[in-house]
């Protein structure tokens, strides 16, 4: 008997395999977050090999510095500091920067000594007549100490959502969902607000 393994076949296999590894990271990455107490640092921001061109490797760094700027602005609560992160026309699906100061001032109320850790998988840059445009795809988590509780718990997680940024003269900006994305599936959760 011989067996012949149809593109169609390797294609679901392939693909598979690629959610499988993704999903592996996420639960590696949730469960470091989960085996230890936060830290003052900032966002904790990997690549996985091939994220970027070594053309890309200037804008990579300014991306991580604005990340981290986005966390030391999270793990101190500040909502003003942080809002300079989002564009002033952000939009996440319909979701515009009041909603957003509105779900972060929610987390802020609820949750202390928050953290977050990204795994770039892929950067794609676009210069078009507007500007630059980032578009990073990451796999990560939120987590923070439940203030009623006290327990270290994930507050968010995600797996391969693409950050939307685009640069302007103070950096890097989120500015939302790429246009023409697939609106998330409806949930009961929270939305997250760092795309």
């Amino acid at each position: 008997m011989i067996l012949v393994a149809s593109p169609l076949l390797l294609s679901v296999v392939m693909t598979c395999t690629s959610v499988c590894g993704v999903a592996v990271m996420l639960v590696g990455m949730m469960l470091a977050g989960q085996c230890h107490d936060p830290t003052p640092s900032a966002a904790a921001v990997e690549f996985a090999p091939g994220a970027a061109a070594k053309s890309d490797q200037q804008v990579l760094k300014e991306l991580v510095a604005a990340f981290d700027r986005a966390e030391v602005a999270v793990q101190q609560a500040d909502l003003e500091a942080l809002m300079l992160f989002y564009e002033n026309d952000y939009n996440y699906h319909g979701l515009k920067r009041p909603d957003v100061r509105r779900v972060w001032t929610e987390v802020f109320s609820h949750y202390g000594h928050i953290t977050s850790r990204h795994l770039f998988s892929e950067l794609r840059i676009v210069q078009d007549g507007t500007g630059k445009k980032a578009y990073v795809t990451c796999t990560g988590g939120l987590y923070g100490r439940d203030k009623t509780s006290g327990r270290f718990i994930t507050i968010d997680s995600w797996v391969s959502e693409v950050h939307s940024l685009v640069k302007e003269k103070n950096g890097w900006r989120f500015r939302g969902n790429v246009p023409g994305s697939p609106s998330p599936p409806p949930t009961s959760a929270p939305h997250h607000p760092l795309f």
